[in-house]
C-alpha cells in the first residue's frame, strides 16, 4: 500500500458514483462499468486518458491543483471529500502506508492477534497520551452536559462523568476507550444507538477522513486493522472510500435508565493539540433536556452532609435567628 494507491482508488470508487446522463453525456447501448467511465473523467476534466490512467493506478504523481480542482468538479466531490482528494495528493509519493487496502483482511500476524467477540485487542491499548490539566478543568466544568476530548484514531482522552454514563461508560478502565471499537465489536452499541448504521458510516467516514489527513499514523492504522479483521461490516463501508467530517449534527440515544433521546453535538478543534478535539453534546429539546437531568442526578456525588453541631443545630437554638 502507498498514497498515491489511496488516491487512485478514492478517484475510481467517486467515479462510479457519477451517472453519465447527470454529467450531460448521451448514454447508448449497455454499459459496462458503474458510473463514468476513465476516459470520459478525463474528457470532462481536460486532461489525457493515458495521465488520468495513471494517476487510478498510482503510478503518477503530485497532481497539479488545476487537475484536481477539475477532478472535484467532474466527480461532484463536496467540501469533505475535496479536502480528502487534496490529502491524498499531497502524499501521492509511492512508500510503504500502514493502512490495509480496501476490504482487506490480515491476518493475526499482522499487527497481534485479536481473537475473540469484544475482547481488548492491541488497537485498545491507548498509548500513553498525556491531557493538559486545564482540559481536565474545562471538561469538569461542563459537567452539565457530556463532553469527551477525542484524538484522532476516536480514541476518548479524557470524558466527563455525564459523557460516561450516557455511552455506558468512556476510558481505559471501563474498556471503552476507543469510540471505533465501541461502536463495531462492542454488543450494546446497537442498543443504544437506534440509528446505528448511520453511526457506522459516519464513524468509518471520519476514520477515512483522518487517515487521509495523517497517514503515517501508527496508531490509526492499528485500529483500523483490527476493524477491518474483525468487523465484516466496517469492511464493506470501509472499502466504500466514504468521508465525512463530523463538524456538528444530531445524534439518537436509546439509554437503558433514561429511554430515547435525540442530542446535538459540536466537535471543536482545540489549537495547539494537534489531531485533537472537543465534542460537547447539548440538548436541543424539552425532553431531551429532562433526560440529560436526570441521567446527571445519577452521576452527580452525594451531597456533604454538616457536622453535627453546625449552622443546622445552631439555628434551633433558643433566642438565636438563623442569621444571627
Amino acid at each position: 500500500m502507498n498514497s498515491a494507491s489511496e488516491l487512485g482508488a478514492f478517484l475510481k470508487s467517486r467515479r462510479s458514483r457519477v451517472l453519465p446522463g447527470s454529467a450531460g453525456l448521451p448514454v447508448i447501448g449497455r454499459r459496462r462499468v458503474a458510473g463514468l467511465r476513465r476516459e470520459e473523467v478525463a474528457d470532462l476534466a481536460g486532461v489525457s486518458v493515458v495521465y488520468y490512467t495513471r494517476l487510478e493506478q498510482g503510478r503518477a504523481r503530485n497532481p497539479s491543483d488545476a487537475v484536481l480542482d477539475a477532478l472535484a468538479r467532474v466527480l461532484r466531490l463536496d467540501p469533505t471529500e475535496r479536502a480528502h482528494l487534496y490529502d491524498l495528493a499531497r502524499r501521492a509519493i509511492p512508500r510503504a502506508g500502514p493502512f490495509p487496502p480496501a476490504g482487506h483482511v490480515q491476518g493475526p500476524a499482522d499487527h497481534g492477534d485479536f481473537e475473540g467477540s469484544g475482547s481488548p485487542g492491541d488497537a485498545d491499548v491507548v498509548p500513553g497520551v498525556a491531557v493538559r490539566e486545564d482540559l481536565h478543568r474545562l471538561l469538569a466544568a461542563v459537567g452539565a452536559v457530556p463532553a469527551y476530548l477525542l484524538g484522532p484514531a476516536m480514541d476518548v482522552l479524557a470524558a466527563n462523568d455525564l459523557a460516561r454514563a450516557l455511552v455506558g461508560g468512556l476510558g481505559a478502565s471501563t474498556g471503552r476507550s476507543n469510540l471505533a471499537r465501541h461502536v463495531f465489536l462492542d454488543a450494546s452499541a446497537r442498543d443504544l444507538y437506534p440509528r446505528w448504521e448511520d453511526v457506522a458510516r459516519q464513524t468509518v467516514g471520519f476514520l477515512r477522513l483522518s487517515a487521509g489527513r495523517r497517514p503515517g499514523d501508527t496508531r490509526l492504522a492499528r485500529v483500523v486493522t483490527e476493524l477491518s479483521r474483525r468487523s465484516p461490516r466496517f469492511r464493506e463501508l470501509w472499502a466504500a472510500q466514504e468521508v465525512q467530517e463530523k463538524s456538528y449534527g444530531i445524534k439518537s440515544f436509546r439509554h437503558p435508565l433514561v429511554g430515547e433521546l435525540d442530542l446535538a453535538y459540536q466537535t471543536l478543534s482545540l489549537p495547539g493539540d494537534e489531531g485533537r478535539s472537543l465534542v460537547v453534546f447539548t440538548a436541543p429539546d424539552p425532553r431531551a433536556d429532562g433526560a440529560l437531568r436526570l441521567l446527571g442526578s445519577w452521576t452527580a456525588p452525594p451531597a456533604a452532609h454538616p457536622p453535627a453541631g453546625d449552622s443546622e443545630s445552631r439555628a434551633s437554638r433558643p433566642g438565636r435567628s438563623p442569621g444571627a
